[in-house]
């Protein structure tokens, strides 16, 4: 069981000196961080970063309480991140070390995102000595390659 998205608010806020056992965080103050928290995730999710957090379709249906369901690998990013972002609003300068954190949180959640386009040899490159024509096809070249689908919330799918 992941983060709820007022755990990532709360430990935001405690990145930022603002800890809830010192300042009493306001409802209105917890809606503008979760709007911020809903808008970094859309923002990544575009980005191609896809945790599996619940994106609510408008900010009113946003829940609080909800479970965030994404990888345990990802709640640094998200808590040191959505603390940046919040700083500004509240006038606190942010530490060095929450900046370096935070960068370094981001990448490896770029590493973990992104995979590498199988390499496609051309369809104009002989077949070699070890693809016999008899086995499969009677064609000495490779198969041209394929041009990958783009699928996902945002991926377009042409068909003819």
């Amino acid at each position: 069981m992941g983060y709820s998205k007022r755990q990532f608010i709360e430990a935001a806020f405690a990145e930022i000196g603002m800890a809830g056992y010192v300042f009493d965080l306001q409802p209105q103050d917890l809606e503008q961080a979760l709007r911020r928290l809903d808008a970094m995730m859309a923002e990544w999710n575009a980005k191609g970063i896809r945790l599996g957090y619940p994106l609510p379709s408008s900010p009113q249906f946003s829940d609080i309480t909800a479970q965030s369901e994404v990888p345990d690998s990802a709640n640094e990013a998200i808590i040191t991140n959505l603390g940046i972002r919040l700083a500004a609003g509240y006038g606190k300068a942010i530490m060095p070390q929450t900046m370096m954190i935070a960068k370094q949180a981001y990448n490896t959640l770029l590493s973990r995102a992104t995979f590498p386009i199988p390499q496609q040899l051309p369809g104009t490159m002989p077949a070699g000595a070890g693809n016999k024509p008899w086995r499969v096809y009677d064609n000495p070249f490779l198969t041209p390659p394929v041009d990958p689908v783009e699928a996902g919330p945002d991926g377009l799918i042409e068909l003819y």
